[in-house]
C-alpha cells in the first residue's frame, strides 16, 4: 500500500522536506531576531524621570507618568522591603548603570507584539538615540536593552511574543559572558 500511495503522489518525500525546511527558516528568522519590516522602527519619544531598577524605569510619555520594563532583559533585583523582594548580587550596580545613563534622558521607546506585562508596566525597548533601521549594529550603538547585556548588567529573558532582538540578545549576552564582564566576572 505504501508503495502504492507513493507511486500516485510521487512529490509526498518532497513536501515533507519542503515543510521541514519552512518551519526550520521560520525559527531561525524569529531566533534572529528578524522583524517583518525591515529598516522601519517606530519609536515613541519620552523622558526618563526616575530608576525603579536595572530593568525598570519611569517616563513621561505624552504629558503623563508611565513605568516602563525593558523588553528581553532581566537584571538582578534590589531589595524592595515593601514587596518582601531582598537584594541579589549585582543589582546595585546595574541600577546604578541605569541611573548613570538614563535619568533625565531622552529617549525612544519601541514597542513590540505585547505592550503591557500583567503589572501594568509598559513593555518596551529603550534606544538612546533615535533608531534608524534597528539592523543589529544600530542596536549594539543606540539600544540600552543592548548596552546592559554587552556589559554584563543584565541577562537575557524573553517573554514571548516580545521576540524581535531575541537572537541579537543570546549573541550580546554569549559576548559578555566570554568576556567575563559585570555579572558574568563574578560567576567565574
Amino acid at each position: 500500500m505504501q508503495k502504492r500511495r507513493l507511486a500516485l503522489f510521487p512529490f509526498l518525500p518532497l513536501m515533507r522536506t519542503f515543510n521541514l525546511v519552512l518551519v526550520i527558516a521560520l525559527i531561525a528568522a524569529v531566533l534572529s531576531g528578524c522583524s517583518g519590516n525591515p529598516g522601519e522602527v517606530k519609536t515613541v519619544p519620552a523622558v526618563v524621570t526616575s530608576i525603579a531598577d536595572g530593568d525598570t524605569i519611569h517616563v513621561k510619555l505624552d504629558g503623563r507618568e508611565e513605568k516602563v520594563r525593558f523588553i528581553g532583559v532581566n537584571c538582578t533585583e534590589i531589595a524592595h522591603p515593601d514587596l518582601n523582594i531582598k537584594e541579589q548580587p549585582y543589582g546595585r550596580e546595574a541600577a546604578a548603570y541605569t541611573k548613570n545613563r538614563l535619568l533625565m534622558k531622552k529617549v525612544w521607546l519601541e514597542f513590540d507584539a505585547g505592550q503591557r506585562d500583567k503589572y501594568g508596566r509598559l513593555l518596551a525597548y529603550v534606544w538612546l538615540g533615535q533608531p534608524v533601521s534597528g539592523s543589529a549594529q544600530e542596536a549594539r550603538s543606540k539600544m540600552f536593552n543592548a548596552e546592559l547585556l554587552l556589559k554584563g548588567y543584565a541577562q537575557v529573558m524573553t517573554v514571548p511574543p516580545n521576540v524581535k532582538y531575541a537572537g541579537l540578545f543570546v549573541e550580546l549576552q554569549r559576548e559578555a559572558q566570554e568576556a567575563g564582564r559585570g555579572l558574568w566576572g563574578r560567576a567565574r
